[in-house]
């Protein structure tokens, strides 16, 4: 008979059934299974994986040395499988939740969001496994709101503290307080938590406003196209929350599944705006994206937004605050963060471009000379560089229309104009160091075909004139594209 265990199991139940595992495990690190006092607190309520992540120990080395020890690995991943087989297969969601809650009433968000990473790892298709996050969902709401998760959570802590007050420092805290934590960054003013939270109340409201509106008959075309606006929220956290917490913390559930409902909620919101006939089946179809739309935002507060504030470095915080400026206002909400504001300012103060470990350090990131060079070089466009005293500093490489001989570095740029010429780049240039124009396009034609050369002012971060940049491009590809459509 194999010796099988179970990962959603606690670490005193599986001890209690194969006690070698003791020994096993405190070869892999785990030197507090050897006191019984903690073994028998925290270990009634502490899985291995829930420990490997405290400990940062790798789950597979742990699986490995069972393994290798004769034990049968089960746990959340199998179980999942079969509850996708299930609606796979057509079973009601109603019973298959009803199992769902019996087997993972007490297991963490969190670790259901691992499983889901690695069903997908291993090929089932995301459609499938977004049918899981919503029974995943389904779970939790309805049953255990944000507060009472939160409180059942503090409770566990508190009485483990009383029974352990001395061995609780090995606990990992931030994992604990998860909801606590989110909670907090939700209530600072201006933080990204803040306003998605914001953003997400004023859906929550036009939701039930739409849905009041059916219930009375009334036509809800322009609370529809209004509701619309969900999309740039969707759209933050596609750029913003899910490529950080799947690039930089392997978190990948949210990216693979949360984002492809995203979509799919935007792709049905507008199309919906666009169909005319407002049947029993449309309002049908408002009815059902509605509801995926409540329960997304659900799943952000409960699940999306407690892995954040537990894995986010403030740093990180304050990137996303930044770049979420970049956005169109979500019903004119915006807030002002006071502390990203004064770093953000701070790193602008301090930063120049400088060269380190080989590399060009600049504002917007980092890369080799030789890649800067094969950038530029790739660009569609002919580039010149003209400095603060009208010296020529740079041309890109490659076939050129408008031709730059090599020599013409580091002379002065009216000296490679015809006399004609040369006083409407003077006056370009100096209407640049006045302030008083930033750009100026020039259209012209050459060998039969459009080109727009473009001036633009070269200014740093405190509007101080560094330069010229002309810019060079062929726009024979924009004409034949519009003649086409013409046609």
């Amino acid at each position: 008979m194999s010796k099988k265990i179970d990962l959603n199991q606690s670490v005193y139940d599986i001890t209690k059934t194969y006690p070698e595992v003791i020994d096993i495990m405190v070869n892999l690190g785990f030197d507090e299974i050897k006191k019984p006092a903690m073994l028998n607190s925290v270990g009634r309520i502490m899985t291995i994986p829930k420990g490997a992540k405290a400990k940062g120990i790798s789950i597979p080395v742990i699986i490995a040395e069972l393994i290798k020890n004769g034990f049968e690995i089960t746990g959340n991943t199998e179980l999942l499988k079969d509850y996708l087989k299930r609606l796979g297969n057509g079973e009601d969601l109603e019973s298959v939740k009803k199992d769902f809650v019996k087997n993972f009433s007490d297991v963490d968000a969190s670790e259901i969001m691992k499983a889901e990473q690695e069903l997908i790892k291993e090929g089932t298709p995301i459609t499938e496994v977004q049918k899981l996050c919503d029974v995943h969902s389904a779970l939790f709401h309805g049953l255990t709101k944000e507060e009472k998760i939160a409180n059942a959570e503090k409770a566990v802590e508190e009485s483990l503290k009383k029974e352990e007050a001395s061995e609780m420092k090995t606990m990992p805290d931030a994992y604990v307080r998860k909801h606590e934590l989110a909670k907090a960054l939700r209530e600072t003013k201006g933080h990204p938590l803040y306003s998605f939270t914001e953003e997400n109340e004023r859906f929550s409201k036009e939701i039930a406003d739409i849905r009041g509106a059916l219930e009375k008959g009334e036509d809800v075309s322009k609370k529809i196209s209004d509701f619309r606006q969900i999309a740039t929220h969707y759209a933050k956290k596609g750029d913003l929350i899910y490529p950080l917490l799947k690039v930089r913390y392997e978190i990948s559930g949210p990216s693979d599944v949360m984002w492809s409902v995203d979509d799919e909620i935007r792709d049905e919101l507008a199309a919906i705006d666009k169909e005319c006939n407002h049947d029993k089946e449309w309002i049908k179809r408002v009815q059902a994206v509605l509801t995926r739309a409540d329960e997304m935002i659900y799943k952000e507060a409960n699940i999306l937004f407690p892995i954040c504030a537990v894995n986010f470095t403030v740093e990180e915080w304050y990137g996303i605050y930044e770049d979420a400026k970049d956005y169109t206002l979500v019903y004119g909400i915006e807030n002002r963060w006071e502390e990203a504001e004064k770093y953000i300012q701070d790193k602008k103060n301090r930063h120049e471009a400088a060269i380190y470990e080989g590399e060009i350090v600049m504002g917007g990131g980092h890369m080799s000379v030789a890649q800067l060079e094969a950038m530029l070089n790739t660009l569609p466009i002919e580039i010149t560089f003209v400095d603060d005293n009208n010296i020529n500093r740079y041309f890109n490489e490659g076939a050129k229309v408008f031709k730059r001989p090599g020599m013409a570095n580091d002379r002065e740029v009216f000296s490679c104009h015809p006399p004609k010429i040369e006083p409407m780049v003077r006056s370009i240039i100096e209407s640049f160091k006045n302030h008083t124009m930033d750009s100026v396009p020039v259209w012209m034609e050459k060998q039969g075909k459009p080109f727009l050369v473009t001036y633009y002012a070269v200014r740093d971060k405190n509007d101080i004139y560094l330069g010229t940049v002309e810019v060079v491009q062929d726009m024979q590809f924009a004409k034949e594209h519009f003649t086409s459509i013409h046609d």
